[in-house]
């Protein structure tokens, strides 16, 4: 079996005991690896720009993956929603205010991410 490769950890939960949930993918496929952080990456721009899963059609195409699945990430916020609607959903019990890591610098800044893809990427040039 191929070693997985951990796309992001970014759901961290805190309650009585400290759980984190991450997405993990094959280490040796990594195009799908790079297909599911985007999806990620939709989900929080979706959050960013104020688009929910009603006004997905204002996510941009975006044809990274070929022009023939540039809907792709569109569809991902029309089904899961942004980035606060997927949370809110699986996590009804945390208020806003006590996300800690999970909460989106709405700051100005940029958002604080890793891309463990690229490690895989770079082994291959």
């Amino acid at each position: 079996m191929p070693d997985l490769s951990h796309i992001i950890s970014h759901l961290h939960y805190a309650s009585d005991d400290v759980s984190s949930f991450s997405l993990a993918t094959r280490e040796d496929d990594i195009l799908f690896s790079s297909f599911v952080n985007c999806v990620v990456l939709a989900t929080i721009h979706a959050e960013e720009k104020s688009i929910t899963r009603d006004r997905s059609e204002e996510m941009p195409l975006v044809s990274i993956f070929g022009s023939k699945y540039s809907w792709a990430l569109r569809d991902a916020v029309a089904y899961s929603g942004s980035y606060d609607q997927m949370y809110a959903k699986h996590f009804i019990d945390v208020a806003y205010e006590d996300r800690g890591r999970n909460t989106l610098n709405d700051s100005g800044g940029p958002q604080m991410h890793s891309f463990p893809g690229l490690r895989q990427l770079h082994k291959l040039q």
